[in-house]
């Protein structure tokens, strides 16, 4: 018997998923045969490649060392089926982009809905994470390409500016703070702060810029979501710092306050990708609208 690069799709995406239903629904196949693949795989292993615990499948030490080989030889496979496709004319595919929660949010579905009106045989699947998890992605492979929130962390990749951004320091409409307008170094030591996770862009810039005028302050409330962050500020719950293309709705409504403070809150939005890919049409395409767009 010969390894299918059909088993091996379906060996990574149970791996995955961690349940054989789950898989199948994902790669519209049945269970009956996720299961018969899986059974194959491990005959030709001579020993099984999961734990059955439960209803669910997780990988044992063995299935462990061979998914990441299996994943290099699918991000190949990809690679030349988009080599295939391509025509000089008109990029076709799929390109995987992900983005950090502001850019992702509230700046590159637009860019997106563009390039697909330019080049309709093509699609882009878009995935939205804090800063650390794209750079993880574009490193991994699980992405094409990735635009974060400030410097990067992951010397593997190419990094380049793509464009800039400002943070703003924000309170809701009925705080203290919003009549003035300012605040001074023993007020921004002194509010409770609320912010996203370790890992966000935002947060590690406002961190920065803190460290770099002596300031120690607490945050008080940590949200994984910057919707979530807008709704406590505006409640009264505490003081934020978010972008200011996150906030602009809010800030023309006055349901949001900004206030001035004198920390430098500017900061770059970053392109990365990794330095040993090869550059598509389908990528370049996308590139380009970005940079028309600076």
């Amino acid at each position: 018997m010969n390894v299918t690069l059909r088993q091996l799709e379906i060996f990574e995406k149970v791996a995955a998923c961690r349940h054989v239903t789950k898989a199948g629904r994902e790669l519209f196949i049945t269970q009956s045969a996720v299961s018969m693949a899986i059974a194959e795989l491990e005959k030709f292993a001579g020993a099984p490649l999961f734990e059955r615990r439960g209803k669910q499948l997780v990988l044992n030490g063995r299935g462990q060392l061979i998914v990441s080989r299996v994943q290099d030889v699918l991000r190949q496979v990809g690679v030349i089926e988009q080599l295939m496709v391509e025509s000089v004319g008109e990029p076709i595919g799929i390109l995987r982009v992900g983005a950090s929660t502001t850019v992702g949010n509230y700046l590159l579905p637009d860019f997106v809905g563009e390039f697909t009106r330019h080049y309709p045989r093509a699609k882009v699947l878009l995935q939205v994470g804090n800063t650390s998890q794209i750079e993880h992605a574009v490193e991994s492979g699980e992405l094409d390409l990735g635009i974060i929130e400030g410097p990067p962390h992951a010397g593997a990749l190419d990094a380049t500016r793509w464009r800039g951004d400002e943070l703003v320091v924000v309170v809701g409409g009925g705080h203290p703070w919003a009549a003035i307008k300012k605040a001074s170094r023993a007020m921004l030591e002194q509010a409770s702060w609320i912010m996203r996770e370790k890992g966000s862009g935002t947060r590690e810039v406002l961190e920065s810029a803190m460290r770099k005028k002596g300031i120690n302050f607490i945050i008080s409330m940590e949200l994984g979501h910057t919707e979530a962050i807008k709704k406590a500020v505006e409640a009264g719950l505490g003081v934020s710092c978010l972008s200011r293309m996150a906030v602009a709705r809010e800030l023309s409504h006055k349901w949001l306050a900004e206030v001035h403070t004198l920390l430098d809150l500017r900061r770059e939005l970053i392109i990365l990708t990794r330095n040993d890919s090869y550059r598509t049409a389908l990528m370049k395409a996308f590139l380009s609208i970005l940079e028309e767009s600076k």
